[in-house]
């Protein structure tokens, strides 16, 4: 069966939930939330819509999950911010930036919150649990 892929744009929180609104004329299996200054400064926000709307979805940063999101994953921010304070020590030691390499994210994190999880009647596979780096109960 093919699946078909749409794309939502939100530039503001009022479209948003224009967004999640849309969800009861057009439901969806699942929603994949870029990360975007937008939804991640109204993670909450975007995972009560989520919530309400019964749409299971996966955010790019652990904080989506923390604040009630389903599950997650990508680049650890504790790391990146790790990465920064090394770069700005250096920097600070006297090596110019233009001579630093380039640094990508190295630790990627996979979060299940099984409230959240219980509360849409999901269940995961045991091996699924068991390789996420936490599970939320």
């Amino acid at each position: 069966m093919k699946k078909h892929v749409d794309v939502l744009p939100a530039t503001t929180g009022s479209e948003l939930e224009a967004v999640f609104a849309s969800f009861a004329q057009k439901p969806v299996d699942a929603l994949l939330v870029g990360g975007s200054a937008l939804t991640n400064n109204r993670r909450v926000q975007v995972a009560t819509l989520a919530a309400y709307h019964r749409v299971p979805a996966i955010y790019s940063l652990r904080e989506f999950v923390d604040a009630g999101g389903l599950m997650s994953y990508g680049a650890s921010i504790t790391e990146a911010h790790r990465q920064v304070g090394i770069y700005a020590a250096r920097i600070l030691k006297g090596q110019k930036p233009a001579d630093l390499p380039v640094m990508q994210s190295a630790k990627f994190e996979f979060l299940i919150n099984l409230n959240t999880a219980r509360a849409f009647g999901l269940t995961f596979p045991p091996g699924l649990l068991a390789i996420a780096d936490e599970v939320i109960e």
